[in-house]
This record gives structure tokens, C-alpha cells and sequence, in this order.
């Protein structure tokens, strides 16, 4: 049997179908847009949940072309839908954009790249150009904005100005359409230019969305609704459709029927469990949902690469920076927080769905609050007091999970080189353990941790610690004697001697000292010396540390 190849990237429905790549029917969403009437409507999904395909279903299916669409769309939902729906097929002039592009490092080359996008729209509709029903005076304004020789103030209010003329050619209002409408506000907010760029889209937002008497309807998707954003100043109320709304709660991600469909297609059943755990877990409004990237991306690895494991697909697809600003700015309570959810568990939070950019830092709240519309968390609960909506969030999967936890694992990585660690080498020769107890324990409260793996954090940490001393090589888990000691460091020259480290953790405080003691015997009992010695080394300390959660206690021998 043959099976459709599954669409790793592809976000062209016309594509999608024509190549016969494996397609999850959503094309219901046309309907309930029609239904619906919104004027203005704004889809706000974590990335790589479809978005971008929905946008181009939508203008295959409305855009007047001299190419008949309908066979892309024969046997699919909508086409079962009625003469109602099916009569507004390529019926009205359509403007696509997506703002993606504009994810660059500088304003300059950020407008550079919304530019480009506009003058491509208006290059795709350059038949206007031998319109009889569009003046001279607009046919030359037109060549300038395609030919890129006008100022910025015109491609501000570029896409009123050719909806208008879409509109004075067809006879028909026209239908505009943006893809990741605020990609140019959260890459001009981590990168420093965010002042510059709401100006821009304030105007091109409000004078093409606004005050347009030649719009039909608008289809705007990004991550965040953002409605407080100045971009939406004196915006006529567009209908914001975030994650928590009950409204197209199924028409982005794959529902579960959806996957065990897809996991059947492919003689996959048996995997049903294993994508559960990993991909699944996101609620829009009422609607269980999986990530689409992820499932697609899974199940092409197992059934052509035939792979073993399952990979965090999702985590690739971006800089996660929101959750690198989590971890930086986390207070004592956040950390405590993420630890929790780290380990399974669930918090309490406020959530507002007009976050903005420019609050990202005002505190935590606002910080959760990204984490939860943007993908990072779901919602498990929801209760109303105080005159305020609080949600139970928990980390989605495993495949989110991996993003935590390789997250704070980098952020660990820079502190710990930059950590001083004269004081510390200090102690170790010297063997002072009351320093070098304070010291370790100073590290442990200040970091955030994860405890599925408790004796490989703690042999992290140390480690972490001691490769930033110069002058000694450190080996973990280095063959010595009768078996393996966890850490060894040893001067540059058996003269300046070495120092073993074994770590033991405990569950009860009252036990450290104990744990310290059976680590100094275990170097002892297993001769972790003798390769040392071996090498020449004469003067080698022996350290016994013991860990309760976010506490330790070092022990020496010889004393």
C-alpha cells in the first residue's frame, strides 16, 4: 500500500493538496467564518499550530482567480457544507501577507522586509495597472509602491490603498489576510526597537483595517491577542479569538481523533500512548488538541526513518526566548514555581488576555501569562475570585518539558561561568569546609533545579563549578581503583596535588553528615586513589559531600 507523503513544512494549501501530501481536513473554518461575520478577526495560537496553512485554505477558497480552485477542494468538509458556503468560492479580490519576515536584528532591515512583502502583494495584483476602472493618478501611485520608490508614510497606509483599488477593478470588497501579525513586535522588543515598529503597524493596521470602506473581512493570526497594544488604538473592537475562547477551538492542532486517524493511516496504533505524552495537552476553550508540527514531524520519523525514540520537534523551531526571560528574571517564588512544575506539579495564576510586549518585565504575572497563551503551559482548572480569573497551569508534555529543562541547563551553564571561583579553590586546598560548604550552598539556592534525576543535577552543579578553575583537569566518572569516583580534579603537575569529590544525596536533613561520612568510607573502601597515585600524585585531599534538596554539607579527609 502506498501512503501519502506527510507535509514537513508545507504551508500552501494549493501545494498540499495538488502534491497529494497528507492533509488533516479544517476546512470547516471557512464555514464558521462565514457564519460568524466577524469584520476583523484575530486567531491567536502558539506557533506551528496551523496558522499558516488556515491563512492559505482561506484564500485558495475566496480569491478570484482565472485559475478554478474548486477541485482543491473537492471532497474536503466544506464542499458538503451547502450552496450557501460553496457560493462564495473565488468570489472576492484577496491580499495575503506575512509578517514573519520581519524577524531581523534592526528596524532598518525589519521595515526593509515589510516593504518587500508589500511590494510582492502588489506585484501578485499588477493586472490593476490595465484596469479601465482604476484613474491614472492611483495606476502611478501604484507603480511607485511596486517599484519601491515612495517614501514610508505610503506603504503605511499601503493596504488601504489597494483594497480600494482591488475593489474599484472587481466590483467586490476585498478579503485581507495576515499571517503572524505580531512576529515584527515580539523579534522589535527582544531586539530593542520597539517604539519604532508600533508606529509602523499602528498605521498600517489601522488605516487597512479600520477606517477601510473597501475591506470585506479581515483574518489576522499571531501568538498573542495583544489588544492593548497601541498597534489597536481606536481599533473598531477586531473579534479576538484566543486560546481560551470556545470559538474554532478544533480548526488549529490536531484534535485526538484527528491523530489516532493519522497513527492508524500510517501502522502506527501502537505508538497512540507514546504521542499522547509527548505532543499532547493543550486546551483550546473545551478542545483537547495536539501539537500538528510535532505529530507530522513524529510521525515521519517513525514510519520512513523508522526511529526509535520520540524528539522535541517543537523545541527546534525557535529561540524559546520567552521562557529564556522566565528563567533570568525569575524571583525566589518563581523559581520555587518553576521547580513544581518542573516536577509534574501545577500553579495558581492570574490570567489577562491583553498582555503586551512592553510589559513583559513589569512582573511575573505578565511573564506566566506569555508562557500560557504562547504554548508553554496549559490550563488544567479555572476558578473567579477577587473579580479576577485565575487558572491551574501545568507544563503540557514531554516534549515542553525538554524545552524547560534544556533551558535552564543553558542558563545554568552561563552562570556557572561566571561564577568566582578563587574562594572556592581556596577552601578546597586549604580544606575548608565551612567555606566551602557556604559556598556551594550560596550556588544551590540561587539556581532552579529539577529533581527526576537528583544525583545528575547535583554532579552537574559541582562539576559546573569546578571546570571553571584554571589550572587543574577535571574528569567525572573517571575508572579509578576498584570503581568509579564521581569527580576528580588534579594540578597541572603531581606536585601541586589532587582532590576527590563523592556526592551522596539524602531525603532528610538529619542524614547529611551521615551521607558525608559513607562517601569519605566509599573512597577509601574502593582505593578511588590509586590511579592518582599511580600518576605520582602524594598529596590527595578526599571530600565527602551530601545533598538535601537545595542544602549540602562537605566533609574532608584528611582533616
Amino acid at each position: 500500500m502506498d501512503y501519502k507523503p506527510l507535509p514537513i513544512g508545507e504551508e500552501n494549501f494549493g501545494d498540499m493538496i495538488t502534491n497529494g501530501y497528507y492533509y488533516v481536513d479544517k476546512t470547516l473554518f471557512i464555514k464558521e467564518l462565514i457564519d460568524k461575520k466577524g469584520k476583523v478577526n484575530l486567531f491567536t495560537r502558539p506557533r506551528r499550530f496551523g496558522k499558516s496553512l488556515n491563512i492559505s485554505m482561506i484564500q485558495y477558497f475566496f480569491e478570484k482567480t482565472e485559475k478554478d480552485n474548486a477541485s482543491l477542494f473537492e471532497g474536503l468538509h466544506i464542499m458538503a457544507a451547502g450552496e450557501k458556503y460553496t457560493s462564495e468560492m473565488q468570489k472576492y479580490p484577496v491580499i495575503k501577507l506575512t509578517l514573519k519576515v520581519a524577524d531581523q536584528s534592526n528596524y532598518q532591515s525589519s521595515f526593509l522586509k515589510l516593504k518587500e512583502e508589500l511590494i510582492r502583494e502588489f506585484k501578485r495584483h499588477s493586472y490593476l495597472l490595465e484596469s479601465d476602472k482604476i484613474l491614472d493618478i492611483d495606476k502611478s501611485l501604484f507603480t511607485k509602491t511596486m517599484n519601491g520608490t515612495t517614501g514610508a508614510e505610503i506603504y503605511s497606509s499601503s493596504i488601504k490603498f489597494l483594497t480600494g483599488c482591488l475593489e474599484q477593478h472587481h466590483g467586490e470588497k476585498a478579503i485581507v489576510l495576515i499571517d503572524e501579525y505580531d512576529v515584527p513586535l515580539e523579534k522589535a522588543y527582544f531586539s530593542g526597537y520597539y517604539d519604532e515598529m508600533i508606529d509602523f503597524l499602528r498605521s498600517l493596521f489601522n488605516t487597512g483595517l479600520k477606517t477601510n470602506d473597501s475591506l470585506h473581512f479581515a483574518v489576522m493570526t499571531g501568538c498573542l491577542s495583544v489588544n492593548k497594544e497601541s498597534i489597536f488604538t481606536g481599533f473598531n473592537n477586531p473579534k479576538i479569538i484566543p486560546i481560551t475562547s470556545s470559538e474554532y477551538g478544533e480548526y488549529f492542532g490536531f484534535t485526538e481523533d484527528e491523530v489516532k486517524a493519522a497513527l492508524s493511516c500510517y501502522r502506527l496504533d501502537h505508538k497512540a500512548e507514546e504521542a499522547k505524552q509527548w505532543y499532547n495537552g493543550y486546551l483550546f476553550g473545551d478542545v483537547n488538541v495536539y501539537n500538528p508540527w510535532s505529530i507530522i514531524s513524529y510521525l515521519n520519523d517513525m514510519y520512513h526513518n523508522n526511529t526509535l525514540y520520540p524528539k522535541p520537534y517543537w523545541s527546534n523551531t525557535s529561540s524559546n526566548s520567552i521562557i529564556q526571560e522566565l528563567i533570568t528574571l525569575a524571583d525566589d517564588q518563581a523559581k520555587e514555581e518553576i521547580e513544581e512544575l518542573i516536577r509534574g506539579g501545577s500553579i495558581t495564576k492570574p490570567i489577562h488576555e491583553d498582555v503586551i510586549y512592553s510589559e513583559i518585565k513589569q512582573n511575573m504575572d505578565n511573564l506566566w501569562n506569555f508562557l500560557f497563551f504562547t504554548g508553554y503551559l496549559k490550563k488544567v482548572s479555572e476558578i473567579f475570585r477577587d473579580d479576577q480569573i485565575y487558572f491551574e497551569l501545568k507544563i503540557p508534555n514531554s516534549e515542553v518539558l525538554y524545552i524547560y529543562k534544556r533551558k535552564i541547563r543553558e542558563w545554568f551553564d552561563r552562570r556557572i561561568r561566571i561564577t568566582d571561583t578563587g574562594t572556592i579553590l581556596n577552601a578546597i586546598i586549604k580544606k575548608d569546609t565551612e567555606t566551602l560548604s557556604r559556598e556551594l550552598n550560596q550556588r544551590l539556592n540561587s539556581t532552579i533545579s529539577y529533581f527526576d534525576s537528583k544525583e545528575a543535577f547535583y554532579h552537574g552543579f559541582l562539576l559546573g563549578i569546578l571546570s571553571n578553575i584554571q589550572g587543574y583537569t577535571i574528569k567525572s566518572n573517571h575508572e579509578t581503583g576498584d570503581g568509579r569516583s564521581d569527580i576528580y580534579m588534579k594540578a597541572k603537575g603531581s606536585d601541586y596535588g589532587a582532590v576527590i569529590f563523592e556526592l551522596k544525596i539524602t531525603r532528610k536533613r538529619g542524614q547529611l553528615e551521615k551521607k558525608c561520612d559513607e562517601a569519605l568510607k566509599q573512597i577509601e573502601e574502593k582505593n578511588y586513589v590509586a590511579a592518582l597515585e599511580d600518576d605520582g600524585y602524594k598529596d590527595i585531599i578526599r571530600y565527602g559531600i551530601a545533598f538535601y534538596e537545595k542544602e549540602c554539607m562537605v566533609k574532608a579527609f584528611p582533616h
